[in-house]
C-alpha cells in the first residue's frame, strides 16, 4: 500500500483524538491525588505505582477475572458451537419449515434485548438462574443467533460438492460437520469468536442486572461499583479501569489480523 498525505493527515489527529482519554487515564494512574489534580495531562514525575498496589489490595480483581474468564469461554464455545450447528442444519435442509425458523431467528436477532428484560428476567427467577454465573452464560448463549448468521453466510461459499461426495462415501451428517465443515469455516468461528469476546467481556448491562453478589461480580461490575468506592480517589479509579482494560487490550492486539481475515476470506471464496 503506497504512503497517501491526505490520509495521514486525516487519520493521525482522528487516532490522537480517540488515544486521549486513554492516555488521560493511564498518565493519572501513575500520579498522587493532587499530582491529577493539579496536572492532570502532565507526564508522571516521579512514576507514582502505589494505586496499583493499593487497588490489589482493596479489590477482589482476582475473583472478578476468573468470572469473567469463566463466563466468557464457556459463552463463547457455546455461542460457536449452537450457532454453526445452526448453520449448517439449515444450510443442508432447506425445506418450509427451516425457512420459517430461519424468519423467527431474524426477527429475534433484529428486536433489542431490552425490550424482552422483564419476561426474560421472570424466566431466570423461574429457573432459579438469577444471580449465578451459570445463568449468565446462559443468557449469553442467546448470542448464537449472531454467530449463526454470520456463519451461515459463510458456509454458503463452501463448494456443495465436498458434501455430497462426503455423504456418497457414507459419512453421517455429524461427521460431515465435525471433521469436513468445521475446519473448512474455521476463520469465520475465529472471526465471531473474537467479537463475541469483546463483547461479553465488555459486558455491563446483563451482570448489572441478573447478579447481585459480590463474589459473583464480573470485572466491568466491580468497576461500577468501585465509583463508591473510590470516589475520592480518582488515579485509583481510573488505575482499576486500566487493569481491567489490560486483558482484552492485549487480546484485541493478538487477534485483530483474524477479524479482517475471516470476513475477506468469506466474501472472496468461490
Amino acid at each position: 500500500m503506497r504512503f497517501s498525505w491526505p490520509t495521514t493527515l486525516i487519520m493521525v489527529p482522528l487516532a490522537a483524538i480517540v488515544g486521549l482519554p486513554f492516555y488521560y487515564i493511564l498518565v493519572n494512574t501513575l500520579k498522587t491525588q493532587q499530582q491529577a489534580i493539579n496536572e492532570p495531562l502532565a507526564l508522571p514525575n516521579p512514576l507514582y505505582l502505589q494505586n496499583y498496589v493499593d487497588v490489589f489490595q482493596n479489590s477482589p480483581l482476582l475473583q472478578g477475572f476468573l468470572n469473567s474468564l469463566y463466563v466468557t469461554v464457556i459463552s463463547i464455545v457455546l455461542m460457536l458451537v449452537i450457532g454453526s450447528m445452526a448453520a449448517f442444519g439449515m444450510l443442508v435442509n432447506r425445506g418450509r419449515l427451516n425457512k420459517i425458523i430461519g424468519i423467527i431467528l431474524l426477527m429475534a436477532f433484529i428486536i433489542p434485548g431490552q425490550t424482552t428484560l422483564i419476561p426474560l428476567y421472570q424466566m431466570m427467577v423461574g429457573l432459579h438462574l438469577v444471580d449465578s454465573l451459570n445463568g449468565l452464560i446462559a443468557l449469553y448463549a442467546g448470542g448464537a443467533i449472531f454467530c449463526y448468521f454470520l456463519i451461515q453466510g459463510y458456509m454458503k461459499t463452501i463448494p456443495w460438492e465436498i458434501i455430497e461426495a462426503a455423504r456418497i462415501d457414507g459419512a453421517g451428517m455429524f461427521r460431515i460437520y465435525w471433521q469436513i465443515v468445521l475446519p473448512l469455516i474455521r476463520p469465520i468461528l475465529v472471526t465471531v469468536g473474537v467479537f463475541e469476546t469483546m463483547w461479553i467481556w465488555n459486558d455491563f448491562f446483563y451482570p448489572n442486572v441478573f447478579l447481585s453478589s459480590p463474589q459473583n461480580q464480573t470485572l466491568v461490575l466491580q468497576v461500577y461499583t468501585a465509583v463508591s468506592q473510590f470516589t475520592t480517589n480518582w488515579p485509583a479509579f481510573m488505575t482499576m479501569t486500566v487493569i481491567v482494560l489490560i486483558p482484552m487490550v492485549v487480546f484485541f492486539v493478538l487477534m485483530q489480523r483474524h477479524i479482517i481475515s475471516g470476513l475477506v476470506s468469506g466474501s472472496v471464496k468461490g
